[in-house]
């Protein structure tokens, strides 16, 4: 176990000594260790040795030169230049306010970058400026199109934010399938068993083993509907950015033959632009409203998207972070202890 404070500088300096600034080194690391700190541990620690194959491969551009297009006031247009996608995604969110903040309405497209780990870590810096945000971002292909036996799409996140009227923001942050590949993933490397319902095996039968549901299919929420929201962000993320698509997203675990030309795409308003001051009022009132329904059996709260978070990231802060047998073993490996 270690505190937060001493895992960010063990992440600044493995990431330096693989080429990247300090700030570049310093912006990947938090994010890390805010994932680690949410609880949502299939995106931190567990990611940062395949960060750096990636790196050590050439595949992700430790030195990147990002250029940043102009289309508009309000749209911006990033080629992140195979950067590590934390940093494409901190430059794209920091153009988003700038932009929304000006003309009340924003946009700002991603090419060329890489995974950037939780999308709710870089939404929640735009709703703390008091926007209302919308984030899409493709990945590797891992759910079968509705009606096909092959994976294409990626679990595609999609993420919503807003301010609440409250300390704590409005964040949902899902993937369209079942369960998210990275929890999987830390599955599989702990020899653990996934829920049954989540994934298929190669030959199409339900399985509750990780490595198989690695190598066959994970099932998408909702049927069709988990399948046509994943289609939807492939094409805002992939096809409308310039990025890869249709099942062309490298995988970053397994797949070091190129860059993995992520997309993001980034939306944004101020929500008050239709109702002025009315908007903190009424978004206070519909939470209120929700949270006095009549509770089911062994539920004490309703909480609203991004509660949880919250809840578990003040309980986390009290405590050291826990570092399992396997990715202290990736620590050693990289020197980093």
């Amino acid at each position: 176990m270690a505190n937060a404070k001493k895992l960010i500088n063990i992440i600044i300096k493995v990431l330096k000594d693989r080429g990247l600034s300090s700030t570049h080194a310093m912006i990947s690391a938090k994010a890390l260790i805010n994932a680690e700190m949410v609880g949502a541990h299939s995106h931190g620690l567990s990611r940062l040795k395949m960060y750096c194959d990636r790196i050590d491969k050439k595949v992700i551009n430790p030195k990147p030169k990002i250029k940043i297009k102009k289309i508009s006031s309000s749209i911006s247009y990033v080629d992140a230049n195979n950067s590590i996608g934390f940093v494409a995604a901190d430059i794209a969110i920091k153009s988003l306010i700038k932009n929304t903040k000006k003309t009340g309405i924003g946009m700002v497209g991603v090419k060329n970058s890489g995974h950037y780990g939780l999308s709710s870590y870089f939404v929640e810096q735009a709703v703390k400026k008091n926007l209302m945000v919308w984030c899409f971002t493709n990945a590797p292909p891992a759910i079968a199109p509705y009606g096909s036996k092959k994976t294409l799409f990626g679990t595609n996140p999609i993420c919503f934010g807003t301010p609440s009227g409250n300390k704590v923001p409005f964040i949902l942050d899902t993937s369209v399938s079942m369960i998210n590949r990275g929890k999987i993933r830390v599955a599989a490397n702990l020899g653990h068993k996934i829920p049954l319902g989540v994934a298929l095996d190669r030959n199409g039968k339900p399985t509750t083993d990780p490595i198989k549901a690695l190598k066959g299919v994970q099932l998408p929420i909702a049927g069709f509907r988990g399948s046509g929201l994943a289609w939807m962000v492939d094409i805002l993320s992939g096809v409308m950015t310039g990025a890869n698509h249709g099942g062309k997203v490298r995988d970053p675990f397994d797949d070091f033959k190129g860059p993995q030309n992520v997309g993001h795409l980034f939306m944004a308003v101020k929500p008050n632009i239709f109702i002025g001051s009315n908007y903190i009022k009424r978004i206070k009132e519909n939470i209120r409203i929700i949270k006095k329904l009549p509770k089911i059996k062994g539920v004490k709260e309703i909480n609203f998207p991004g509660e949880g978070t919250k809840k578990r990231y003040k309980k986390n802060m009290k405590k050291n972070i826990p570092i399992p047998k396997s990715i202290m073993e990736d620590l050693k490996k990289l020197n980093a202890i």
